[in-house]
């Protein structure tokens, strides 16, 4: 059924602007439809729904052709549209009448109804339509506190009567009980996805590690705050003290900005000087704004905060005046706390692949350079078939070997182990070499060479470190070998059908000064086999705790002396790693197998 339309009255009346409206006198029917309208109203708890049936149901009782609601804005004081019929877009988007001004203003401002018959004879009108000749505003009262106007109008002079006055300002008290309650189910749910929000943005802190992977998820998450149309995050760029656009998305569309903000100037400087957000009503009326986008007419800058110090901030700008809430600065506050937090992580991450990828080039370097540091297997005629073996637990090791030709007749031979691992291992072997090295000019005997050793050792002490090496020289033409031991795993050697450890035993290099050495000698036989070995050899360890330890080397060595040395080189790494069973190193591996011809 369609409800009575309330009609016109043909005689003139003389109306206050802020005539207090009169008991309501009404036929039966028209209640009817009144109580009909209320409920529908109060059905929806989505405020633009109520409004559109706001709109549609108030038409059923008065025919208007414009219609507003208008919201008060506390902060400013003035009336924003909420919902408009009739109006233009710029009006709609753009206007803001302030208390006390026009019609609406003061409506407002007095909390009561004004019923206009002309309005070119009302002096305080603002014409936001030249077709308008008459006007009704009345207030949206909630607990006796105006929270805005429902305003319609027409384009017939003294178009609206005392009854239709009557009758709207029912109506808007029920319609501010209804956007009431919209409002608070709104607020509830914005502050459940809020959460939701905010839970997403710390889950993202520690899971996404690339910086411009954070930027986007900002953008997005951002969106789902506020409706944004223009989002910026600048980064602080300390070379030249500015902000540098990282990301930009302008209507709905990723750009890339190429300036930077000074980190002193515009609004985007205000809010990290202060290192609190920025919230600008109206750019124009701002000194600070830097006039970048034509279009801008508000906008909310968020720094963002990381140990007190500034790493960027988050604009956002709007066509719109007035477009940002105290809402939107508290929840983008947090969102720019936790991004914050999320940058910075990505930032060291980022850092320590950089210092990762440049300490592993390096690495991979000095491993190059160690490698050439330790000397290939002489290709002369030493009388010996000799093999060298060396496998590194890390990048870098700290075990050395190496072959010093003291003459066509006479060959030295070493293998060390410094103390310790890694880089610092691996320039402390490089020490020892290079010393090795300095004296074999003078050609010394295995106890005499590691003596003097331990002496230039000594003079270049390092705190805690230090160097175990066995020394043995051969001399061909009598295959006489003589050995000593500086603390060095005790060599192997396969002789007359029997295996057994040379038992020499010495102090280490580098901790203590003028030390000697014993020096063992014998002659070899062709068939025999020495074996000089690191402690990487006979300490791997299985899964079960267990070490390959020295027996099952020599048990290794007697079961295969007959094998070149390079075979039982090749055989010895293959049975460590066999016994390990996968588990990793824990030491440098290091071979050194002379076998007489």
């Amino acid at each position: 059924m369609v409800a009575p339309h309330i009609s016109r009255g043909t005689s003139p009346e003389i109306m206050d602007p802020v005539e207090t409206p009169s008991p309501l006198a009404v036929p039966t029917e028209v209640l009817a439809t009144l109580v009909e309208i209320v409920q529908e109203m109060n059905a929806s708890l989505d405020l633009d729904e109520v409004l559109v049936t706001a709109a549609d149901l108030i038409r059923r009782l008065i025919d208007y052709e414009i219609f507003a609601v208008m919201l008060l804005d506390e902060r400013t004081q003035s009336l924003r549209f909420r919902f408009a019929i009739g109006h233009r877009r710029e009006v709609v988007e753009n206007w803001h009448v302030a208390l006390g001004q026009g019609v609406t203003g003061r409506c407002a401002a007095t909390g009561k109804p004004i019923r206009v018959a002309d309005v070119s004879q009302e002096a305080n009108y603002i014409n936001a339509l030249d077709s308008v000749r008459s006007e009704l505003a009345v207030p949206l009262m909630l607990k006796g506190k105006c929270i805005g106007v429902l305003d319609i109008q027409s384009h017939e002079l003294d178009y609206f009567t005392r009854d239709q006055q009557n009758i709207l300002t029912l109506l808007a008290g029920r319609l501010a009980i209804a956007m009431e309650n919209a409002r608070l189910f709104e607020h509830e749910r914005n502050q459940a996805e809020t959460l939701v929000l905010l839970h997403e943005v710390a889950r993202d802190a520690g899971a996404i590690l690339d910086v411009e992977a954070q930027l986007r998820r900002a953008a997005e998450l951002a969106k789902r705050v506020i409706d944004y149309q223009i989002f910026s995050i600048l980064l602080y760029d300390e070379r030249d003290n500015s902000f540098r656009h990282r990301i930009t998305v302008k209507f709905g569309e990723r750009i890339q900005e190429k300036f930077a903000v000074p980190a002193t100037e515009g609004i985007v400087g205000a809010a990290a000087t202060t290192r609190q957000p920025v919230l600008v009503p109206d750019v124009t009326q701002d000194p600070r704004y830097l006039p970048v986008n034509p279009e801008t007419r508000s906008e909310l800058a968020i720094p963002m905060v990381h140990k007190g110090r500034v790493i960027g901030v988050m604009d956002l700008e709007s066509p719109q005046l007035n477009y940002f809430t105290d809402e939107h600065v508290q929840t983008l506050s947090i969102l720019a706390a936790h991004l914050a937090v999320s940058l910075e992580n990505a930032r060291l991450y980022q850092q320590v692949a950089r210092d990762e990828a440049r300490m592993d080039r390096e690495l991979q370097a000095a491993r190059r350079i160690q490698g050439a540091l330790l000397r290939k297997v002489p290709t002369e005629d030493y009388g010996l078939d000799i093999a060298a073996r060396y496998d590194s637990a890390r990048e870098l090791g700290g075990d050395l070997y190496d072959f010093l030709r003291y003459g066509p007749q006479q060959l030295g031979v070493c293998l060390g182990d410094v103390s310790g691992k890694g880089t610092a291992a691996a320039l402390y072997c490089a020490v020892g070499i290079g010393i090795l090295r300095s004296l074999a000019q003078q050609k010394f005997q295995p106890a005499e060479m590691l003596r003097e050793m331990n002496r230039l050792i000594c003079e270049r002490r390092i705190d805690e470190r230090f160097m175990t090496m066995c020394f043995a020289t051969w001399q061909r033409g009598r295959n006489r070998l003589r050995i000593a031991n500086a603390g060095q795993s005790q060599p192997l050697l396969w002789k007359s059908g029997r295996c057994e450890k040379i038992n020499l035993a010495g102090f280490p290099l580098g901790l203590q000064d003028e030390v000697s050495y014993e020096e063992w000698s014998t002659t070899l036989d062709p068939g025999d086999m020495l074996v000089f070995y690191s402690d990487g050899v006979t300490d791997a360890a299985n899964r079960r705790g267990e070490l390959y330890g020295t027996q099952r080397l020599m048990d290794l060595l007697t079961a295969n002396a007959s094998l070149t040395a390079g075979e039982f080189a090749d055989l010895t790494l293959a049975d460590v790693e066999r016994f390990a069973e996968g588990t990793p190193a824990g030491d440098d591996i290091t071979l050194v197998v002379l076998k007489v011809k």
